[in-house]
């Protein structure tokens, strides 16, 4: 089977929703574990893959270490090339394959941060990520990385009763949003984000899958990819549904 690229979540691809993320998921405490396993390890290069809008990559930046930041989704780029500060950080279009064309002395430290790991669906693309980053770090780097534990089910409270939010936006105007599952079929959970911007009525919906990944997984996809695992942690912001994986080269 051929395969398949690792592409840009349809959510973050447009301009809309990209714009907003940062507004309706402002609490980014789930990034100060790996802030802090940045200073653990030493790292003074990092390159964060699937950066999003750049929140992290900043964050790193501001700290006076060499970030590169990469990721699929133009829209979710341009938000971030906006920001303050956005000058200090490299920025590269693409999933982690691009790492194959960079040329330099090799990365301390590569973050998947935000579940990203979930958003590569195709094993084959899975597998690419992980030798293309593997290739990018240098003699004893590291990756780490998060993905849901399927144990947890996340996906149960994925309905609109539970998600529903209404969000003020720059400007006066609020935006409604919420998530409904559309089918789970174990690894592959595909859901729907809706969001209704008021005044008015328009409706902007869009549909993604992710995969779960159980640990016995993740290790043996690293271990097949040239890594040594050191270390599976909990995420110490949602305790028990996450784990989140140290693994060197």
């Amino acid at each position: 089977m051929p395969i398949l690229p690792y592409v840009a979540d349809p959510l973050f691809e447009h301009p809309t929703p990209a714009a907003l993320y940062d507004v309706l998921d402002p609490d980014r405490e789930d990034l100060d574990c790996y802030a802090a396993m940045s200073a653990e390890f030493g790292a003074g290069s990092v390159v964060d893959i699937g950066c999003g809008t750049g929140t992290f990559a900043l964050l790193l930046a501001e700290r006076g270490l060499e970030v590169t930041a990469l990721d699929p989704a133009a829209a979710s780029l341009d938000v971030a090339r906006d920001k303050p500060g956005a000058h200090r950080v490299r920025r590269l279009h693409g999933d982690a394959t691009a790492l194959e064309a960079f040329h330099g002395p090799g990365f301390d430290l590569a973050t998947m941060t935000a579940n990203v790991t979930q958003a590569i669906v195709d094993p084959g693309a899975w597998q690419a990520t992980l030798r293309a980053v593997h290739g990018s770090l240098r003699p004893g780097g590291r990756l780490v990385f998060e993905t849901r534990d399927p144990a947890a089910r996340a996906w149960s409270g994925w309905n609109r009763a539970a998600s529903r939010r209404s969000t003020e936006l720059p400007g006066g105007n609020t935006v409604d949003s919420w998530v409904e599952l559309l089918d789970v079929s174990p690894p592959l959970v595909s859901f729907r984000w809706t969001f209704v911007f008021r005044p008015g009525s328009r409706v902007l919906a869009s549909d993604s899958t992710v995969r779960f990944r159980d640990r016995t997984e993740v290790e043996a996809d690293l271990a097949a990819t040239g890594y040594r695992v050191e270390q599976v942690r909990d995420a110490p912001d949602r305790p028990g549904s996450e784990l989140v994986f140290v693994a060197s080269r």
